[in-house]
């Protein structure tokens, strides 16, 4: 009788992750069936199917909203960002789970803490702090801003997965004679190479949906990142309804991240609870 439930129960579950990934995946192919369509036929039914694929709409989006530009603006942004991001959380993971040093407990004590304070509190003093280094209004500055801006989450991940490596590895080297410096990048970084893949990863699709950085401190047009332009292109169907580009932009805007999940969904899926099963 007992087993009889458990199976009822998993096909309950089971059912309600299957509405769940629906919920989930029948917008994106909506949005990608209304791409494809003329502004007369969404009009007419949002539903429907199009009479005739109209692949140029993807080609208008791309010229109309800029999206040769943007795609290399976000791609700058992202892959600096995301280099020099996962380097200093696998350095600052290794310094604050490997080392002994004083003040190392107060200094993790103040990190937690970080985690009970609104992120959006930071945003007046991160951007006086950025005016008065003549940092707005620049890709660079948006680098830096993030780059330095360490999350808890990733350091906790990565962390608990580098307390797992045994400590007589270090000792090992240090005893041939290795660097601190070298016993970092020789030793911990190869080692930890699993869960610096999940980190980045997270990192990247941070990365690239970002919004909020970007639309405060970028104003000129040119600069704008994927996310931001596709936001002025939604402002835009107040004074025109050509719906059907705007999904062909939010298509290509899509492709990337899909792309990703696709190729690194066992990472992903598996990367909430990796610094957890590793600790």
């Amino acid at each position: 009788m007992e087993n009889q439930k458990r199976t009822v129960l998993d096909y309950v579950w089971r059912l309600i992750l299957f509405f769940w990934a629906l919920s989930i995946v029948v917008p994106l192919l909506w949005i990608v069936l209304e791409s494809l369509k003329t502004n007369k036929e969404f009009f007419a039914s949002v539903w429907s199917l199009p009479d005739k694929l109209m692949w140029k709409n993807y080609a208008n989006a791309w010229k109309s909203y800029h999206l040769g530009s943007t795609v290399l603006n976000t791609l700058y942004f992202v892959g600096v960002s995301l280099l020099l991001g996962t380097f200093l959380t696998t350095l600052n993971a290794y310094a604050l789970t490997r080392l002994q040093f004083r003040g190392r407990k107060l200094i993790w004590s103040i990190i937690m803490l970080s985690l009970f304070l609104p992120g959006i509190n930071a945003l007046v003093p991160q951007y006086v702090l950025m005016r008065e280094l003549h940092l707005t209004n620049s890709l660079t500055g948006l680098i830096i801003l993030d780059s330095l801006g360490e999350s808890v989450f990733f350091l906790m991940l990565l962390g608990g997965f580098m307390q797992s490596l045994p400590k007589e590895l270090e000792e090992s080297a240090f005893i041939d004679g290795a660097s601190l410096f070298q016993v970092f990048i020789r030793v911990i970084v190869p080692l930890s190479t699993p869960g610096i893949v999940t980190v980045a990863i997270f990192k990247f699709l941070g990365l690239y949906n970002a919004f909020l950085g970007p639309f405060i401190y970028l104003s000129d047009q040119s600069k704008y990142t994927i996310g931001v332009a596709m936001y002025h292109a939604n402002q835009l169907m107040q004074y025109k309804a050509d719906w059907v580009t705007l999904f062909a932009g939010v298509t290509i805007a899509m492709l990337p991240t899909i792309m990703l999940y696709i190729l690194f969904q066992r990472q992903i899926s598996e990367g909430a609870t990796f610094g957890a099963l590793k600790g």
